[in-house]
């Protein structure tokens, strides 16, 4: 032990300061991750929607299609 007779141990300030700012770090690094996965979540939300909007486009246009062909061709 470090301990000099008479004497407690104690933690000096420089390393004090290294633990505090090394925890503060933790704890924005966690925050941006939880940032991130939040980011990622609605990038996959507005995915789906762009696709289910591109396949309501296309259902549409192959519907009109369809509709013109059953015009034309008589029955």
């Amino acid at each position: 032990m470090n301990e000099r007779a008479g004497f407690e141990a104690f933690d000096c300030a420089p390393a004090l300061r290294l633990q505090a700012h090394e925890r503060v770090s933790e704890l924005q690094i966690e925050a941006l991750n939880q940032r991130l996965d939040r980011i990622e979540d609605l990038m996959e939300r507005m995915e789906r929607r762009l696709w289910l909007t591109v396949y309501g486009v296309v259902a549409a246009i192959l519907g009109q299609a369809f509709q013109s062909l059953l015009v034309t061709v008589p029955v």
